[in-house]
């Protein structure tokens, strides 16, 4: 039998095939803009155009956790633009020393089982409207990301086990 016989002819002619159709699908997707589908509201620190004339933030406590997102983003921005932006409890006592509930608060570990730090850090205030501030930091994060989500069974914000806010 000759090297590169019929046998392997329709399996090299499947890989071209497969591969080519890979880089056909790759270049019409960076051709075309996602649709933007609606969700909750969210918010980056990216400031916009509109930034520089907007007034600073404040809690208003008997809003919404939509009227109250401001005020949690630039909290977020201001923790992480500081030394303290992988620590949760710096997030917290931000939290608190602009006027959000510590009841209320859950926040994820920073370190991981064997002492490193967390890819990613959540915290989050249960608003009385059945909603939750959430915000996310951390290096798989990229930049800090807030939002308002539906709170979940019990109130809580987050899912899963959380330490204690017990300072």
């Amino acid at each position: 039998m000759l090297r590169g016989s019929s046998v392997s002819a329709p399996r090299n002619r499947a890989v071209t095939t497969i591969a080519g159709g890979m880089l056909i699908a790759a270049a019409l997707a960076s051709c075309s803009a996602p649709a933007e589908k609606p969700g909750p509201a969210t918010s980056s620190t990216a400031p916009s155009p509109s930034a520089s004339t907007a007034e600073t933030p404040v809690l208003v406590p008997g809003g919404t956790a939509t009227d109250n997102l401001a005020l949690f983003t630039a909290v977020t921005a201001q923790v992480w633009a500081s030394d303290d932006r992988a620590r949760g409890r710096a997030y917290v006592d931000a939290l608190v020393a602009a006027g959000f509930p510590k009841e209320r608060m859950q926040v994820t570990a920073d370190r991981t089982t064997v002492g490193r730090a967390v890819e990613s850090l959540q915290f989050s205030v249960a608003w009385d409207d059945g909603e939750c501030l959430i915000g996310q930091v951390g290096p798989s994060t990229g930049e800090p990301v807030t939002a308002v989500i539906p709170q979940l069974a019990g109130g809580r914000c987050l899912v899963g086990r959380t330490p204690p806010i017990d300072w």
